[in-house]
């Protein structure tokens, strides 16, 4: 059973999150995490970007979605709002919309802000919007992971989250990475009990 983690990545703080929450699905018997990431977008019309990354996870498409059991979502803050770039590819999803593909999958986001109140669980809302609208089931993180209550960076009922700091070279530390796991680890299951 494959759990899609989809996510962008700018300065590779959301990236490192993907990879723990990968650790804590392929910890589940029975399941594996797809990476996959999406393109940066431009304003100028000409501009294409390859289809295959030069370096990191292969660019998601609209496949990887239809195929997974469960997803988690990843996507750097943008003034409390998910990023531009994972915005425009869910905007692209609209035929597994009408099909009911993800009907009844379940779901969970994470994101990475340069502050502590950079917007962290706006963003996490923000991602999970769509996801509600393609009828997906929404998982956060509970407090029986203790981490939340101690947490002095990132961590949130609602996802797991990183304060990258104002020059976004934070690395995530052994809390965030903790809940970036169990919540990979709870997707994956939740998965499998479906």
């Amino acid at each position: 059973m494959e759990i899609l983690v989809l996510y962008y990545s700018r300065t590779g703080n959301t990236a490192q999150m993907a990879r723990q929450i990968a650790r804590g699905i392929d910890s589940v018997a029975g399941c594996q995490a797809r990476l996959r990431t999406v393109p940066t977008i431009s304003t100028v019309c000409e501009a294409i970007e390859d289809c295959i990354p030069s370096s990191g996870d292969p660019y998601a498409t609209v496949d990887d979605l239809r195929e997974c059991s469960g997803l988690v979502m990843g996507s750097a803050g943008r003034f409390g709002n998910m990023a531009a770039p994972l915005k425009y590819f869910l905007e692209q999803t609209t035929p597994l919309w009408l099909t009911g593909s993800l009907i009844g999958k379940p779901a969970a986001v994470f994101t990475s802000t340069g502050s502590l109140h950079g917007g962290q669980e706006s963003t996490l809302l923000s991602m999970m919007l769509p996801l509600l609208h393609h009828g997906m089931l929404i998982v956060g993180l509970p407090y029986s992971e203790s981490e939340l209550l101690t947490t002095k960076t990132g961590g949130t009922p609602y996802g797991a989250s990183h304060l990258s700091g104002s020059e976004s070279n934070n690395p995530v530390d052994e809390t965030e990475a903790h809940l970036c796991r169990a919540l990979g680890k709870r997707v994956a299951e939740l998965a499998l009990k479906l």
